[in-house]
């Protein structure tokens, strides 16, 4: 289903995981985020729907397709932006997830291991949230 181009001031974010395990992304810019750990995802651009950003975001920051499944929650307040977030696991014959792009690390985090990273503000509760979805989707 075709969806229309998103309204201004929406960000999207890639709930990612595989095998229990969701996948953080450590920001390197812009300097006031840098350090910290967020889903990856983006800015939504002029013409483009919520999930053509994501994918394109996914492919640029960590060089990996993706499989987009269901969206966690609703929108999420996120400064003066709306996050979007979609549970989604890296596609078949995609490759192994690495940061290119304003990330220096990722890691694959346990659901027990959520706190072990300093979280952006905004991103802590969509990725509990995303985590027990993946329960339920079984990712």
């Amino acid at each position: 289903m075709d969806e229309a181009p998103t309204e201004p001031n929406v960000v999207v974010g890639a709930a990612i995981v595989r095998d229990g395990r969701l996948l953080a992304a450590r920001r390197t810019e812009p300097p006031g985020l840098a350090g910290g750990w967020e889903l990856p995802g983006g800015k939504v651009e002029p013409g483009e729907t919520d999930r053509e950003a994501l994918l394109r975001e996914i492919r640029e920051e960590l060089g990996v397709d993706v499989v987009l499944h269901d969206r966690v929650g609703d929108d999420w307040p996120l400064g003066g932006y709306r996050l979007r977030v979609w549970l989604a696991t890296v596609a078949d014959g995609a490759g192994e997830p690495s940061p290119i792009e304003q990330h220096d690390a990722i890691r694959w985090l346990a659901p027990d291991e959520l706190d072990d990273v300093r979280w952006l503000p905004g991103d802590l509760a969509p990725a509990r949230a995303a985590v027990a979805a993946a329960r339920r989707f079984g990712g």
